[in-house]
């Protein structure tokens, strides 16, 4: 009985149960800070320069930006391929296609009698 007598006893504490009152701290995020006094400071800058011009903050790195800048770039590839093909020519080179393939993908025949 001695091995037993450390063995805590009591009900299961969960994780993340709120039964307890036991909160997570919340920890302060220093970005918003930078951006707050970067939304004042241009606000002061607009109010003294007179501008009417809004600057807008881009949030993204470097590498969304080139993501971005990429997808873009291939959808307007993109859309000039389907463009550059009338509806019957890419017709006809789907039958082409299609001509090309061997009679490995037909419809296998599936009556034995016949």
């Amino acid at each position: 009985m001695a091995e037993y007598q450390a063995v805590q006893c009591g009900a299961l504490r969960l994780k993340g149960v709120a039964d307890l009152g036991v909160k997570k701290k919340k920890k302060k995020n220093k970005e918003t800070k930078k951006m707050l006094e970067q939304i004042t400071s241009n606000k002061q800058q607009h109010e003294d320069g007179g501008e009417g011009k809004r600057a807008s903050i881009d949030k993204r790195t470097p590498a969304q930006k080139a993501f971005d800048k990429m997808q873009e770039k291939r959808q307007i590839e993109r859309i000039l391929k389907k463009a550059s093909k009338t509806h019957k020519q890419s017709v006809e080179e789907f039958n082409r296609h299609l001509d090309t393939l061997t009679e490995h993908y037909d419809i296998p025949k599936v009556s034995w009698t016949k």
